[in-house]
């Protein structure tokens, strides 16, 4: 029995990567990793730490004492200086020299840009193989002619292939999004508890080049161009604020592909992929619902959503800091890169496996294709000597004839065999045909697709591409 609750992103939906960016482990041996940079850059700038301090400190970055952190957590009501206690304990000879200078900021604060980043970057290689496998489906079906629509209303053709890199190109502007939000990414730094330095003009008797050389040292040793040029005791909130937009811009690509998919899949031309045994619904045997497809849409309007909360948090934030961010960004950063990595591994799931019914959609291009046509044939009977606008006004009359056939008394299409047998045109029904062929309407629909594949999409992901078939495993 297992009465507690437990969050369906740690147990159903994200992946253990994903999961570990924002646990425990991670954030608090990040934490002493920056105790470490911490006083490694102090003792290179000539306050009195050891080499030896040092390395007691390293030798138990991972080895964190949880039940002494909360139990002093619990005696003094601070979770740092809870974890600078525990990790005094683990490191007796350096106990007084942890967290020198720093305010709680300093680990907090710099270690959620560092899950930021990572959090960032698994998500961008997540994309990058959706991008991958979307990208193989519209080489193969680039050419494959579907009907198009506008409103959910018939329109001219286009393409399988084509529609996919509509889906393509959203996803494509996600990851240029994220890219940009890596790069610009800076860490706090040290800017002690309003953003003043003092503590560090303190300890430096006021040598303002060693401070800046201090948080340069600190950003080099965790992979950052540099730290944020000036702060209160945090980062500016705006940084978690568009880092969720970012994400929320995925869900709303995520969205609108998983949307068009239930479409097609009500249309019966393309399905997501449906296993042996899988259960459509337990009162109707016959169904194959879009369950997959269905998901993405609920997690990706949870992000969409979510995406509100840093934005409201930094619209709050009085003068240097306040403490209302905190509660609100442990739950809503945390999840709404938990939802995205799930989005992203059920659409890598979905777009490995999409299968596509051929006949239904030639049948329903065929259906709508002699209104298409209309255009084509009626400049053939002019060519023949046909006065244009008798012709368009007689090809006005046959269509809405053929129309109301079809929505009225539920038979065929029609409108070829009404123009073939209307003497005014001075065509055979084969000459008509030959204006049939679905191909002539599909424009540039595979050379659309062959550059924007081998132009936009292939130089952008093939950096985040190892060459090996990411798997990823979904719990349904």
């Amino acid at each position: 029995m297992n009465a507690a609750y437990e969050s369906p992103f740690s147990a159903r939906y994200a992946s253990k990567e994903m999961l570990y960016i924002f646990s425990p482990d991670m954030k608090f041996s990040t934490w002493r990793r920056l105790w470490v940079s911490l006083a490694k850059a102090e003792m290179a700038l000539g306050l009195p730490i050891t080499p030896e301090q040092v390395a007691e400190m390293e030798a138990h970055l991972d080895d964190i004492d949880y039940d002494t952190a909360r139990k002093r957590e619990k005696e003094v009501r601070h979770d740092v200086m809870a974890h600078v206690y525990t990790f005094g304990k683990a490191a007796p000879k350096a106990a007084g020299i942890i967290h020198l200078g720093a305010t709680s900021a300093y680990v907090g604060d710099n270690t959620d840009i560092i899950q930021l980043r990572e959090g960032l970057r698994l998500t961008r290689k997540k994309l990058a193989a959706v991008l991958d496998k979307l990208g193989t489906f519209a080489d193969e079906h680039k050419a494959q002619p579907t009907l198009g629509f506008t409103h959910f209303q018939p329109a001219q053709l286009t393409t399988v292939g084509k529609r996919a890199t509509l889906w393509m190109n959203e996803l494509l502007m996600d990851l240029d999004e994220i890219e940009y939000r890596i790069e610009n990414l800076r860490m706090l730094g040290s800017k002690g508890t309003t953003g003043t330095q003092a503590s560090f003009m303190e300890l430096f008797d006021g040598d303002e080049g060693k401070i800046r050389e201090l948080e340069q040292r600190i950003a080099d040793d965790f992979g950052f161009a540099g730290v944020v040029p000036v702060s209160g005791q945090t980062y500016s909130r705006k940084i978690d604020a568009q880092a969720l937009a970012t994400l929320s811009g995925i869900a709303q690509s995520a969205s609108k592909f998983a949307t068009d998919l239930r479409l097609l899949q009500h249309l019966k031309e393309i399905e997501e992929p449906f296993e042996a045994h899988q259960i459509g619904s337990s009162a109707m045997p016959y169904k194959r619902n879009p369950m997959r497809s269905e998901r993405i849409c609920a997690l990706a309007r949870y992000v969409i959503c979510d995406s509100l909360n840093p934005a409201f948090t930094a619209a709050t934030q009085w003068f240097e800091r306040t403490l209302d961010d905190s509660a609100n960004k442990r739950i809503s950063v945390p999840e709404a890169f938990l939802a995205v990595d799930a989005i992203l591994n059920i659409m890598l799931n979905v777009v490995s496996g999409l299968v596509v019914y051929p006949k239904v959609i030639g049948q329903r291009v065929m259906n709508e294709l002699p209104f298409m046509a209309t255009e084509n044939i009626m400049m053939s009977a002019v060519k023949r000597g046909g006065d244009r606008q008798e012709l368009h006004e007689r090809i006005r009359e046959h269509s809405m004839a053929a129309g109301k056939r079809i929505k009225e008394e539920g038979l065929d299409n029609d409108l070829i065999d009404r123009i073939a047998a209307d003497p005014m045109f001075g065509l055979t029904r084969a000459e008509i045909e030959k204006e049939l062929d679905p191909k002539n309407y599909i424009g540039r629909c595979p050379s659309q697709v062959n550059a924007f594949l081998s132009e936009c999409v292939q130089p952008k992901i093939a950096p985040y591409l190892d060459g090996s078939d990411m798997q990823v495993e979904i719990n349904l």
